[in-house]
C-alpha cells in the first residue's frame, strides 16, 4: 500500500516500504504532499525523488537499485576527451555554473527527447527547484557558445553527493 502524505509535517516512509520490482510501479514509495525545499531535502537525503505527470499527485520514488556513478570509476572516452580539448581551446566556448538555472531547467523540460512524448518536469516542479536553487542546494552547469546557451544539466547537491536530474543539448556533446 502506498503511503499518502497529507500535510507538510508528514514524513516520508522508510524506503524499504517502496513497491518491489514485482509490482506495476517498482520503487513507488508515497504520494501527495508538496514540493517545498524542506520536503525535497528530506526526500533526497533518504534517496527519494519526485516524479509524476500533469494531473497526478506528487509521486515519490525510491527504486532499488539506483544508478550511482563513482567518480574514481569514471572513464573519459577518447572522443569526449577530444571534444573537451577543442572546447577548452575555443575562445567562443564557455562553461558556466549557476548563471542561468531557470533557463536550464526550462530547456530540460521543453527539449524533445527521442522515444518520449512529454516531460516529467512539470511547471510545479520547475517552480520548486528554482526556489531550492535560490537556497543554494540545486545547481546548473551550462555550456555556452558565442554567448548562446546550447546545453546544460541541473542537479541537487547534498553533502558529498550530487544527484544529476536532467540535461539538454542543442548541439552535439553540449550537455
Amino acid at each position: 500500500m502506498i503511503h499518502w502524505l497529507r500535510s507538510s509535517t508528514d514524513r516520508l516512509p522508510d524506503t524499504r516500504f517502496a513497491l518491489t520490482p514485482a509490482t506495476d510501479a517498482p520503487g513507488l514509495l508515497a504520494a501527495g504532499g508538496e514540493l517545498s525545499p524542506e520536503r525535497l531535502t528530506e526526500a533526497y537525503s533518504k534517496g527519494v525523488f519526485p516524479w509524476y505527470s500533469l494531473g497526478q499527485p506528487v509521486l515519490w520514488w525510491s527504486p532499488d537499485p539506483r544508478m550511482v556513478l563513482m567518480v574514481e570509476e569514471f572513464k573519459l572516452s577518447r572522443s569526449l576527451r577530444k571534444t573537451l580539448r577543442h572546447f577548452i581551446r575555443d575562445a567562443r566556448c564557455e562553461l558556466r555554473i549557476d548563471s542561468a538555472f531557470a533557463r536550464v531547467i526550462e530547456a530540460c523540460a521543453k527539449t524533445p527527447r527521442e522515444g518520449q512524448d512529454g516531460t516529467w518536469i512539470v511547471p510545479e516542479m520547475v517552480q520548486a527547484y528554482v526556489r531550492w536553487h535560490e537556497l543554494g542546494k540545486v545547481h546548473s552547469f551550462e555550456t555556452w557558445i558565442d554567448g548562446e546557451l546550447v546545453g546544460g544539466l541541473y542537479g541537487v547537491s547534498l553533502g558529498r553527493m550530487f544527484f544529476g536530474e536532467s540535461m539538454f543539448s542543442h548541439r552535439t556533446d553540449a550537455s
